[in-house]
């Protein structure tokens, strides 16, 4: 208690957004681009191009925003130089200066903003209205009226020192009480609030929600400095934040939300991700993480763009089961290291789409039935095929476990029966292609088309009238081991059982289509 009513709660506020969002900032990706133009002029690389200009163009409209320019104004006494920044607004860097004028000019600018308050200002300003305000608005540095005052001062005066008086504070007289964590504050320290974003509305103004229209949405200085911290909390990856919240201990709960280590590394920033893909690659780098605690987890996403909101998802324990099963997580790994493939004239990424699969309880046959389609064209999709197929398999056998406490007597006869009928359709791929003389499986595209169509349908009938064809003509062959071909037992189990029918089936025509072995990653 002693440390919390003297600490400096600014200083250590402002570091840990700067340690943590300054790498993402758009101050450090100016650093970056005045460093990339030094580097080519230096090496005699410098041809003013698109690039180029496009790098010029951004380091001059950046670094004179009206963010900066306001924060440049509150630290202009204190920094050396100050006449560089006010140079670059009169006369802009350009590539129609000399190499050794615009060389010069650029390092002096990087000298410039990596003054140490230079530094702090222009990166909590980029963090400011990139990230904290995707939390909360309205108050302190982004109240409008404080936009141009120093941002140290007004976090001080607004979060900062109520903290530091309400710990010291005597509360016996005190009628009201915190909204969020119950404990009593004086009419003076009440905070609203609205200054959350989706939390709650202007409550001046909005006050029909409350019993008899009496505002009793108030924090108390504690809690409010907290929510300022919220950014904090959330792990940015690519260009979401996310928040894994396992809270059947507070250890669990720190590693699952760690912003040290693997996880970081693979979370680059990049720009232009789908909310899905990014969901995917998110929860597959948790899993590798976390994979022993298996529970019901929570998810709370929010992206970095103004009109983003939040979402909550729910991974449940027996999603998570499935996706840490050894295969499961070897077909995921696999897909991920060649996530994409053209489908008709979409190019798909088949690793997401398994992922977002899972996570809604939707089974992989849609996904399985294009691919397969697609395959008979140019036969360029075994791999995928493979081990989408994989994973569906895996689930069935996991949901199987979980299910009915029979995970290796039926797993192994699902495993084992699917597996002979992938068998039966190779063989039966073969031997066709024997008879007729075939070196390319063209002459099975019909005969597969209309299995697959039967599939997608569920039509029973249809299939087996085309399987009781095709071995009709061709079961007087035999195999590689020398038997003649036989119509597999699996085929009187799916009869009446809809399930089997597309489990077998989709199994049968995987070997016939010559997807009964993996593949090499397509290139």
């Amino acid at each position: 208690m002693d440390f919390a009513k003297n600490a400096d709660w600014t200083n250590m506020y402002f570091k840990a957004f700067i340690r943590y969002f300054g790498p993402f900032s758009t101050y450090q990706g100016i650093k970056d681009k005045i460093q990339t133009c030094i580097e080519k002029i230096e090496n005699g690389n410098w041809d003013p191009g698109k690039q180029e200009k496009d790098d010029l163009k951004f380091i001059n409209e950046k670094l004179q925003s009206n963010s900066y320019q306001a924060g440049f104004a509150n630290i202009k006494k204190k920094i050396k130089n100050s006449e560089i920044y006010e140079k670059l607004k009169k006369n802009k860097l350009s590539d129609k200066l000399s190499s050794e004028e615009l060389k010069n000019r650029l390092k002096e600018l990087l000298e410039f903003i990596n003054q140490p308050e230079c530094s702090e200002t222009f990166a909590m300003k980029s963090i400011i209205y990139t990230y904290i305000n995707r939390f909360w608005n309205g108050k302190c540095f982004l109240l409008r009226p404080n936009a141009k005052k120093d941002m140290r001062e007004v976090f001080e005066k607004d979060f900062s020192e109520p903290f530091r008086k309400y710990l010291s504070a005597d509360h016996k007289k005190a009628k009201d009480l915190c909204i969020d964590c119950g404990d009593p504050i004086g009419p003076k320290e009440k905070v609203s609030i609205a200054f959350m974003n989706e939390v709650g509305d202007d409550f001046t103004r909005k006050r029909s929600a409350f019993w008899d229209c009496k505002v009793d949405a108030f924090l108390c200085p504690g809690c409010a400095f907290i929510y300022a911290l919220s950014p904090l909390g959330f792990r940015l990856y690519v260009n979401k934040f996310v928040f894994v919240n396992i809270n059947n201990s507070i250890g669990a709960l720190l590693d699952a939300n760690s912003k040290i280590g693997r996880i970081d590394q693979e979370g680059e920033k990049t720009e232009n991700k789908k909310y899905s893909q990014w969901f995917a690659e998110t929860i597959n780098i948790l899993l590798r993480e976390k994979q022993q605690e298996l529970s019901n987890v929570q998810v709370i996403l929010r992206g970095v763009s103004a009109d983003d909101r939040y979402r909550l998802s729910i991974i449940h324990k027996k999603m998570l089961e499935i996706i840490c099963e050894s295969r499961v997580s070897d077909a995921l790994t696999s897909l991920a290291k060649s996530p994409f493939t053209k489908i008709k004239d979409n190019f798909v990424n088949v690793h997401e789409t398994v992922v977002m699969n899972l996570l809604q309880h939707r089974d992989q046959y849609q996904l399985l039935n294009q691919l397969l389609k697609e395959n008979i064209k140019e036969e360029s999709k075994n791999f995928y095929i493979f081990w989408v197929y994989e994973v569906q398999l895996w689930t069935e056998i996991v949901l199987t476990y979980l299910e009915r406490k029979e995970r290796n007597e039926k797993g192994r006869e699902l495993s084992m029966t699917c597996g002979a009928m992938k068998k039966s359709g190779a063989d039966l791929r073969k031997a066709i292609m024997t008879a007729k003389g075939m070196t390319s499986s063209e002459g099975l595209r019909g005969i597969e088309y209309q299995l697959l169509n039967a599939l997608a349908v569920r039509n029973v009938n249809k299939f087996m009238d085309v399987v009781m064809r095709l071995y009709s003509a061709y079961g007087s062959k035999r195999n590689e081991d020398g038997h003649e071909l036989l119509i597999p037992t699996g085929f009187v189990q799916m009869l009446n059982d809809k399930q089997k029918f597309t489990e077998y089936g989709y199994a049968f025509v995987m070997g016939l289509v010559g997807s009964y072995e993996p593949k090499k990653e397509e290139a």
